[in-house]
């Protein structure tokens, strides 16, 4: 049995009719820049995430970008953040001519580390003193510690900018006078940026993204940035770029959204089919397969209904991770790594100074990490046609 990392047919179908006619009413209207049905996205998205404002962007990359451009991020500018990432995210700092800070990442969530954080900022007394932004990534759809990660921030009085590009309705626990409030990720920080890329949960046909903020001023300056810092039109006060959520996208997206609750328990209910096939098969017994862990699982009372952890990816360790990846390819069974060099090994830095540098846990991640398929359409028996294969790989062994 064939089994895709990704089906995005298998969404479609029971969507086709309803996106045709509203991007046939986008294509009618000849309003294709801007307009009412990208408003109309930014307050549902606003609403969803429990903030004032939203504002829509061409990709997850330009989100981010946007966001730190408003925070007047530039040369000689430090925004502290993990080596363990897609790309994006250390891209829009050097774009701006500020450089990355890289910590290490926590080894259980593969986020970044805030005890790591602080140790870092504490040994590098001239590196904090430029610190311009804390920038965390919510990696594989779950949120990175924030608490202490705002505490941190606060005492270095700068911005928290949330990468939650594969995070989009994922909620941390918050403590609020003695009590848990749940929060949801991009809500948390002096912005939040998301990702609209076809792979996401919440996923358009094309690239696509979005910036949250509760704060106005920072919300209008974003709006202004992204039409090449003009207001009014042909006026320009600030020097933006051309970073529009175009309407054909905004109406995709607007039909998806109100779906994503039940993607998301599906992707839930997969990952925990996931952990009972895994256990019957004795791989994690036997210590060849390391599962994904819910860090916020006791917080929610286990409950498998929130949202502490969706499922963006079902990311696994796994001995001789590169020979497996080989084994479920030849067997027509889609996995991935994400992300095999971590950012402070790219080429492109090599002259930037991080040679040197080493980030354990991160570079352990990218030896090890594989991502199985994990969508919501996944049945219950390709999944079990993932496992019989990791097992019969690992037969003997």
């Amino acid at each position: 049995m064939t089994v895709p990392l990704l089906d995005l047919k298998a969404q479609l179908a029971p969507l086709r009719n309803e996106i045709l006619t509203a991007v046939t009413e986008v294509i009618d209207s000849t309003t294709y820049i801007m307009g009412p049905k990208v408003e109309a996205l930014e307050r549902h998205v606003a609403e969803y995430c429990g903030v004032e404002h939203a504002i829509g962007v061409s990709s997850g990359t330009d989100a981010l970008l946007l966001a730190l451009m408003a925070l007047e991020v530039g040369p000689g500018d430090v925004v502290l953040t993990t080596p363990y990432t897609f790309f994006a995210t250390m891209g829009s700092i050097l774009r701006l001519g500020a450089k990355p800070l890289f910590v290490d990442i926590d080894p259980v969530s593969y986020n970044i580390d805030p005890r790591q954080a602080e140790l870092v900022l504490a040994g590098n007394p001239e590196a904090a003193a430029r610190l311009k932004a804390i920038m965390p990534v919510h990696l594989y759809g779950q949120c990175a510690d924030m608490a202490p990660i705002l505490a941190l921030a606060s005492r270095h009085g700068v911005p928290v900018v949330e990468d939650a590009a594969q995070a989009i309705g994922a909620v941390y626990p918050m403590g609020e006078n003695g009590k848990t409030v749940w929060q949801r990720a991009g809500a948390m920080g002096a912005a939040g940026c998301f990702s609209f890329f076809p792979s996401k949960n919440l996923g358009g046909m094309g690239d696509g993204g979005m910036v949250v903020t509760n704060n106005a001023a920072l919300a209008e300056k974003m709006r202004i940035l992204r039409v090449h810092g003009s207001k009014p039109k042909y006026y320009h006060r600030l020097i933006g770029g051309n970073f529009r959520l175009d309407p054909l996208q905004a109406v995709v997206l607007d039909i998806k959204l109100p779906h994503l609750p039940d993607w998301h328990q599906a992707r839930r209910e997969n990952a925990a089919r996931y952990r009972r096939l895994f256990a019957t098969a004795g791989l994690v017994e036997r210590g060849l397969v390391a599962l994904p862990q819910a860090a916020y699982a006791e917080a929610a009372g286990c409950n498998d209904a929130a949202d502490h952890h969706i499922y963006n990816q079902f990311v696994i360790r796994a001995e001789a991770r590169d020979e497996l990846i080989k084994h479920l390819h030849a067997a027509g069974i889609g996995a991935e790594i994400y992300y095999p060099v971590p950012l402070h090994q790219q080429e492109c830095v090599a002259g930037l100074g991080y040679g040197g540098l080493s980030f354990p846990e991160a570079e352990r991640a990218a030896q090890e990490t594989i991502a199985l398929p994990i969508y919501p359409e996944l049945t219950a028996a390709m999944q079990q046609e993932v496992v019989a294969a990791i097992a019969a790989f690992y037969q003997g062994r």
